[in-house]
């Protein structure tokens, strides 16, 4: 039997069945088993424990008794069984991420491209598909869309954008190794070139939310994007020492060494080059390099500016300097950053076809359009090309805070093309302090379509957060005018997806709803009625299974808002107004008068917690608890001065918002508080680790994902130190940061965290760890964690030795929440 096996093909499959993460066995599986065993997966797999439970597996009646496999008991294997199968249902829900649309062939009504993600668990990867719609409006206010019969899956592909005229599609595949990264020119009908960027020129596009800037020109033939600069060449060695000169080749007679280290941008970037500027012509497959950017200069988010007859073409681009270091900047809006105008690479059409002429800019150098303001991004052109607007997040970058409320600005665009740094900047949605009771509260985390604007040329229509939801806005780059065009009586929350015309293609949902596309309208054009009208849209994204249905129907959510006690120290009037969380709950009483209560808290502490639907958040619902998602005072969208009224009293009033919220929904009657379990991750792992700690005696059952448990342990090792000092001390601790801290800076950093506070802990605790975070280093919640151990306090760690901060590769967040949900259910039942 045990030779059966160990064949190759049973070994493959019992690999990829008990370990995911690893890589196919090598070769050496042709050897007896003594030697297979020397293999680093297969000696910790194929312990005599763990193979007899494979035996016992594989139906062998001759085999051993059955072993639970690592971490599994057997009170709780049945519940891992019937848990998982539930989870999955939720976890194959797919997702709406982008959607286009393009003008009809037949000039009636429009045709529409979303593009769709669902998780692959066994390939431990994300499908993408794109589905294709015909969308038609009705004489009574109706719209129809035809759905194609099935989704096409974008095999490989990084990244795809259409043109303008949508005439045709780039699609690029970035490379694996040292392959060359491969773009496609799309037509209606197949591919109509196709050209390979060898490593030397650049490596992967960047097709990420943040440095991803893919644009084209407006004839169509050039497109500039953003992807990583060429290796730079590293020293050679051989056996005789160090070889001259340096070589790419392969040799087995050498090898190259690593040269100087180079500082990188932190979480989720680890491993990637420079973010560099490009353009390539289509009609020739010539890439070329944009010139005169300093290489200090990390660039993004691309756009091309109006052309200007008998004039350069520019290009306008965001550009962050990594000044003495990079510090972390994937969720950090602090980083300075700024918009800058280049000339772009002149190509020209001659006989023998497209060849670059003239890229001289010695003479030409990159003009910074923003000195003024401290950060500028997304940027946008007006349709008519006469002005540009762009996001700003200056608070965050002078406050120091990671995330904080956003401003919209503008500037005039010289016809001329002339281009100056002294270019007046017009604000146009200024930072709001403090909002009133129902008021708009400021632009939090705005995101901008690639081309925003309705037909009058100066409407923008964006996305942002709004308190607890996620809204549409419209705003008027002129006048300033900002108008909430999602219904104002919804509380779930709704994102922009694309316009059709002066029509918008949304998403919306909700803790208990699964995302649906919206079609919105105007209801009177003609008139100064700024109300719009939205309708249903049946889509086969709106699916799920029966079982789901029936579980979500089940379920009800509100908005709370919630009085704070004593404010008696808050020294501004928005740090007093109450906290909002969402509560979800079940329609109906089941056997007990309370089900139990999870406390939700999430991180940055300079984010939000919104009213959309979550799978992982659904699923605990779904298993007999009810949640409450606490937005407590530093969270987005509630105004500028309810957000910084945390950082210095982190561990404090954070928590005792916390604190208070669970109080008001148990004094309502909605909650026992003999049956409260907390939940967190990154600052809502800090808030779930410091409330065990400090109200040792209220909570049943814990779990965290890469918890803050030590700042003193984590300030030399994060990618963003910066966010200690500032967190710790307020924003004078913005000028206090040094990569050397004091012992006065340790103590501060010691006095308000957890770990202060852990020999009271009387919680059971899940950990959930990823051994690849640099934002909060799995070094800190592992100490935590042993601290617990010591006092003999219940504690069951996971690591996840592949993934980042967020633990959101399929596997790990399936298997993240699976053990989230028995674990509370073992100690709530």
């Amino acid at each position: 039997m045990a030779s059966t096996l160990l064949s190759k093909t049973t070994s493959d499959w019992c690999v990829k069945l008990l370990c995911p993460r690893y890589p196919p066995p090598p070769p050496i599986l042709s050897h007896p088993p003594t030697l297979l065993l020397t293999w680093r997966p297969f000696r910790y797999f194929f312990s005599t424990k763990r193979l007899s439970t494979f035996l016992a597996m594989d139906g062998s009646k001759a085999g051993p008794l059955k072993e639970l496999p690592l971490g599994i008991d057997a009170t709780t294997e049945e519940e891992y069984a019937s848990q998982s199968k539930l989870l999955q249902e939720f976890t194959s829900i797919s997702s709406i991420d982008k959607a286009w649309i393009f003008k009809s062939d037949s000039g009636i009504g429009s045709q529409a491209m979303f593009s769709i993600s669902q998780p692959n668990l066994l390939a431990n990867k994300r499908k993408k598909f794109i589905l294709s719609s015909h969308i038609s409006r009705e004489s009574n206010n109706s719209v129809n869309f035809q759905w194609a019969p099935f989704p096409v899956e974008m095999t490989g592909v990084s990244v795809i954008v259409p043109s303008p005229s949508g005439a045709k599609l780039l699609v690029v595949r970035n490379p694996e190794n040292e392959s060359p990264c491969q773009f496609e020119i799309w037509g209606r009908a197949q591919v109509e070139k196709e050209f390979h960027i060898p490593q030397s020129v650049h490596g992967s596009v960047y097709a990420d939310g943040w440095f991803q800037g893919i644009s084209w020109n407006s004839d169509e033939t050039l497109i500039a994007y953003v992807a990583e600069e060429p290796s730079p060449s590293k020293p050679t060695f051989t056996g005789q020492g160090y070889k001259k000169g340096s070589s790419t080749e392969k040799d087995f007679g050498n090898w190259k060494g690593q040269g100087d280290w180079k500082e990188e941008w932190g979480e989720t970037y680890a491993g990637k080059r420079q973010p560099a500027l490009f353009v390539i012509n289509i009609n020739s497959g010539e890439a070329q390099a944009v010139k005169g950017i300093e290489k200090s200069l990390s660039v993004g988010q691309v756009v091309w500016a109006p052309p200007v007859r008998g004039s350069h073409q520019y290009l306008v681009f965001v550009g962050w300097s990594e000044g003495t270091r990079k510090l972390g900047i994937k969720y950090c809006f602090n980083r300075p950053c700024a918009l800058y105008a280049v000339r772009a690479p002149n190509f020209e059409s001659e006989a023998d076809g497209p060849e670059l002429k003239d890229n001289s800019t010695e003479d030409v150098p990159v003009v910074n359009l923003t000195q003024s303001i401290s950060s500028a991004f997304y940027p946008r052109f007006s349709p008519d090309g006469k002005f540009l607007s762009f996001l700003s997040a200056r608070s965050s970058v002078d406050s120091g805070a990671h995330s904080a409320t956003d401003s919209l600005h503008r500037i005039d665009w010289p016809i001329d093309g002339l281009l100056s740094s002294s270019a007046k900047i017009v604000d146009v949605v200024p930072v709001v302090m403090c909002a009133e009771d129902g008021s708009f509260p400021g632009l939090y985390w705005s995101s901008f379509l690639s081309n925003p604007w309705l037909s009058d040329g100066c409407t923008m229509i964006i996305t942002s957060i709004w308190g607890s939801c996620e809204v549409i806005l419209s705003v008027n780059v002129l006048s300033g005018e900002v108008i909430r065009i999602s219904p104002t009586d919804s509380n779930s929350s709704w994102s922009v997806l694309t316009l059709d015309g002066d029509n918008i293609v949304a998403v919306s949902s909700s803790p208990v709803d699964v995302p649906h596309i919206k079609y919105g309208y105007l209801v009177d054009k003609e008139s100064k009625n700024t109300a719009w009208s939205w309708l249903n849209v049946p889509s086969p994204t709106n699916e799920c299974s029966e079982k789901v249905k029936s579980l979500l129907s089940s379920l009800q959510f509100s908005i709370m808002k919630i009085p704070l006690r004593d404010v008696s120290d808050s020294v501004t009037k928005g740090a007093a107004k109450p906290i909002e969380a969402i509560f979800v709950s079940s329609k109906t009483k089941r056997n007990d008068p309370f089900d139990p209560l999870i406390v939700i808290l999430h991180g940055g502490p300079h984010s939000v917690s919104l009213s959309s639907f979550s799978k992982s958040l659904a699923f605990l619902s779904s298993i007999g608890f009810n949640l409450l998602i606490v937005n407590y005072r530093g969270s987005l969208g509630f105004g500028e001065e309810a957000l910084q009224s945390l950082p210095g009293k982190v561990g404090s009033q954070d928590v005792n918002d916390v604190l208070v919220a669970i109080d008001h929904v148990i004094d309502l009657g909605l909650a026992s508080p003999s049956k409260l379990a907390v939940l967190g991750g990154s600052h809502g792992g800090f808030l779930t680790t410091h409330l065990i700690g400090q109200a040792p005696d209220k909570f049943v059952v814990a779990a965290a994902r890469n918890p803050v448990c030590s700042l003193a342990l984590m300030v030399g090792t994060t990618d963003i130190p910066d966010w200690i000092y500032v967190e710790a001390y307020g924003s004078e601790g913005k000028n206090s940061f040094t990569d050397a801290p004091s012992a006065e800076h340790l103590t501060l950093f010691q006095s308000k965290s957890p770990i202060a506070h852990v020999s009271k802990v009387k919680t059971p605790t899940l950990f959930l760890l990823g051994a690849q975070d640099l934002r909060v280093p799995v070094s800190t919640g592992l100490q935590y964690a042993r601290a617990m151990k010591e006092k003999g306090v219940p504690v069951k760690v996971i690591v996840f030795p592949n993934d980042t901060h967020a633990i959101e590769r399929p596997q790990s967040d399936f298997e993240s929440f699976l053990n989230i949900g028995v674990w509370f259910k073992k100690y709530l039942s």
